[in-house]
């Protein structure tokens, strides 16, 4: 089935009956797709204000009234615990399980942030010719913790996590150009080349998605990612949250170029 040419709505509905239940790069082809934190209303304010002095990792495109479980701005009353094919389920920083959809975890006091996603600038650099190997491999894109500090609010604190993508050198300049022109989905990148600088020890070992293939001639290119909260949730050790699984995104019904700076 080609996912990239269905609809956001038609995709959500997928996920929400269980037939969708892997990672989300490439599908909707031009709309964008977001990150999940939830969380209790009495966090809500120090996680915005987290959000608010770390906008190159976290993005939010959305915040939901407390209670509310339907998505309204980015999407026609999607429902927040149903339409994201993976979520994690954090307790005390720990994460003690994945879920297909957490409806029955939900109460009258939870917010739900979403938080803009690199996927949604893939397409961008895809029609500027650059390559996107996660999607050319069918993988997940990889992820890794880092050793860039967040800026803390209340008690959230943490480091940045990033995504890669092996970008060819003569093209690198093209996509820092289109994904800086994209900051409401973490804009242009963190950090080029030398992993090491940033405290990755080994490529071919991300901490979430997939390694994928670095041709000769490409050099590793690093964005800020919207797992960073879950870094973060796992630092700070609030008593409860949700989060979508790393690359199983929400799927929004905003087009990327949306997005873009104008």
């Amino acid at each position: 089935m080609n996912y990239s040419e269905m609809s956001p709505k038609e995709v959500r509905a997928l996920i929400s009956r269980g037939e969708i239940d892997f990672p989300t790069p490439g599908m909707c082809a031009g709309y964008a797709q977001a990150n999940l934190v939830i969380l209790p209303k009495e966090l809500a304010d120090d996680f915005l204000l987290f959000t608010q002095r770390n906008p190159k990792a976290c993005p939010v495109l959305e915040v939901t009234r407390p209670g509310d479980r339907f998505i309204r701005q980015i999407a026609d009353n999607a429902d927040v615990t149903r339409e994201i094919p993976k979520y994690r389920v954090y307790k005390r920083g720990k994460l003690k399980k994945e879920l297909t959809e957490v409806s029955d975890l939900w109460t009258d006091d939870m917010v739900a942030f979403l938080i803009g996603c690199s996927f949604s600038f893939e397409d961008a650099l895809l029609k500027a010719g650059i390559p996107i190997r996660h999607i050319e491999e069918g993988k997940n894109v990889p992820m890794y913790d880092t050793n860039i500090p967040c800026e803390s609010a209340g008690p959230f604190h943490g480091n940045m996590v990033v995504s890669m993508r092996p970008i060819p050198i003569a093209l690198i300049s093209k996509a820092i150009n289109v994904t800086a022109a994209m900051p409401r989905v973490h804009g242009a990148p963190i950090h080029i080349g030398a992993p090491e600088a940033i405290g990755i020890k080994r490529l071919d070992k991300p901490d979430y998605g997939d390694a994928v293939t670095i041709n000769p001639g490409e050099i590793p290119v690093f964005w800020p990612c919207g797992v960073t909260p879950q870094n973060v949730l796992m630092k700070s050790k609030p008593e409860f949250a949700i989060t979508h699984a790393p690359g199983h995104m929400f799927i929004t019904d905003v087009l990327n170029e949306d997005l873009m700076n104008k």
